[in-house]
């Protein structure tokens, strides 16, 4: 489709090799090379579209930012222009930083601005958390550990990015690292006395820009500094840990601060990070994103050290071709089960609190390796031990020990050996079954939405009109599965192993797998395809 970029245009819409718009007659390549696919987000001041550039081999995809201001009134259409200049100007002073997207052109037509960057495919931090709830203390690590040195960067170019939160970084699905999006509330140029007396009203912008509740209070009256940054990446920590926006926290009456302490449970050492970062008061927060840094490596309990080599972060990206904060997502998968484990296993030891699955883990543990363990249903798990990496006994988890751990919000399940359970009719939406045993498991008619099956072990097990509605399988094995009625609409099955697997009247509408994996499954006609339409006779 070709998407016309006249704002008054009453039918945009328009055949894929349309030159000219046939409602308005508008040319629909701008500069004889770019054609706008569709719109993928408005903002205050631009509208985004998903474009491709006919000018080169291939036609590689990329990113059309028009000046589009919500208000047309004179003063807002200068101020919409200067910000939208300034965003050109940015990317273009920052240079090609392999997590910076890219500034490919900006140009005027007939009085109406354009800015073309890098197409960056992913997943925004604020879908993720949307699709798979709160992120966990070392994914929060992770975060730090890529947008602190970014920021540093930033800030040595002179540049205040002024608008960090969720929904503005992206995982870039090619290779999980995060990318810094949306310049155009960048403030540049920041003085000297700025930087060595933050108190001073030295900062003066010409307007005030940032999100309300992301932005710390100097920055709202229109005096930024580099320290308003780390405020804005304190408060997005925030939202991974807990899922709530600031609007949905508590301030403090007396000093303003928002109250998050009694939200979120995390390391004593990142607790502190976190409080400094988001200090009122810009004498006690952290000054430079190196202050945090060198704060975080401090921690043994950090991965590598934030700043250092880490370990592979999580393997989390979209369901389908997305860009910036302007599309849907798939959900976060952690980058092995070991790790998520002792991850959990060594912020309880820490802490003194355990979750509940991992406190039933815990106690059947004990059990094992105490003479007088006699009955390990009493705490709702399978007594036929299994022998772990290391030759020692493991209890598997029972049906009562799932639905009982997840009543008391436990989610992370990755991992497990849950092969031969029958979870028929269970409720789980949203919960990480990641690198999950569940052979010849049965879940019929289960709730399964949003959840985390990325390289999880189905085969043979029965999923009849199971309801896996925007589920994440990524390089899931679902050889021989019953598939048959399932919702699989917006499931994300890129690398899934369909082989054998039934999915006669199965809905995979909006689903993103090829037509290569569904030849090897079997359809009928009441199976419903990705593009939504029936599929053909098959050989159920």
């Amino acid at each position: 489709m070709s998407y016309c970029l006249n704002p008054a245009c009453t039918n945009p819409s328009n055949a894929p090799q349309q030159k000219v718009c046939q409602a308005c007659g508008s040319s629909l390549i701008l500069k004889d090379r770019y054609r706008s696919l569709r719109i993928l987000g408005r903002g205050g001041f631009a509208t985004t579209f998903l474009a491709e550039d006919e000018g080169l081999p291939g036609k590689p995809t990329c990113v059309i930012k028009q000046l589009r201001p919500v208000v047309t009134a004179p003063h807002i259409l200068e101020m919409s222009r200067e910000l939208f200049q300034r965003e050109a100007e940015t990317l273009g002073k920052i240079g090609n930083h392999p997590q910076l997207p890219r500034l490919l052109d900006y140009f005027e037509l007939e009085k109406e601005f354009f800015l073309v960057q890098e197409y960056v495919k992913g997943a925004t931090l604020q879908q993720e958390v949307r699709r798979s709830g709160p992120f966990e203390e070392s994914m929060v690590y992770n975060v730090l550990g890529e947008v602190l040195p970014l920021l540093d960067h930033l800030h040595s170019q002179e540049v205040i990015h002024r608008d960090i939160k969720p929904a503005n970084v992206i995982r870039r699905e090619i290779d999980d690292k995060f990318v810094l999006i949306d310049f155009g509330a960048v403030k540049d140029q920041v003085s000297q006395t700025a930087i060595a007396n933050p108190d001073e009203n030295s900062t003066l912008t010409a307007f005030a820009v940032g999100t309300p509740g992301f932005a710390p209070p100097e920055q709202m009256a229109m005096r930024p500094v580099y320290a308003s940054d780390l405020y804005s990446l304190g408060v997005t920590c925030i939202y991974l840990l807990t899922g709530k926006s600031p609007k949905e926290l508590n301030y403090n009456p007396m000093s303003g601060d928002l109250s998050w302490r009694e939200h979120v449970r995390v390391s004593p050492h990142l607790q502190g990070v976190l409080g400094k970062m988001l200090e009122i008061s810009l004498r006690d927060r952290y000054r430079s994103a190196k202050e945090v840094i060198q704060a975080l490596a401090k921690d043994s309990y950090a991965p590598g050290g934030v700043g250092f080599p880490t370990s592979q972060p999580p393997n989390r990206s979209p369901a389908g071709a997305q860009t910036q904060s302007y599309s849907p997502t798939r959900p976060r998968s952690t980058s092995s089960s070991a790790r998520s484990t002792s991850h959990i296993q060594q912020y309880n030891t820490r802490s003194g609190v355990q979750s509940p699955l991992t406190e039933s883990l815990s106690k059947v543990s004990s059990q094992l390796s105490t003479p007088s363990f006699s009955s390990p249903a009493s705490v709702g798990l399978d007594p036929s031990a299994v022998l772990n990496s290391k030759g020692r006994r493991q209890a598997r988890l029972t049906p009562n020990a799932i639905q009982h751990a997840y009543s008391r919000g436990e989610r992370d399940f990755s991992g497990q050996d849950l092969r031969s359970l029958d979870l028929r009719k269970f409720q789980l939406p949203s919960a990480n079954f990641h690198e999950g045993k569940l052979q010849n498991t049965d879940l019929r008619d289960a709730i399964l939405i949003n959840a985390n099956f990325g390289r999880a072990n189905f085969a043979g097990a029965n999923l009849r009109n199971a309801n896996l509605m925007q589920a994440y399988m990524s390089h899931a094995d679902l050889a021989s599965a019953d598939l048959r009625g399932a919702n699989l609409s917006d499931a994300y099955l890129s690398h899934a192993n369909l082989r054998g697997a039934n999915l006669c009247g199965a809905d995979l509408s909006g689903a993103t797998v090829t037509e290569s994996q569904l030849s090897l499954a079997q359809t009928n006609w009441l199976t419903v395809y990705p593009n939504g339409k029936r599929g053909k006779k098959g050989r159920c």
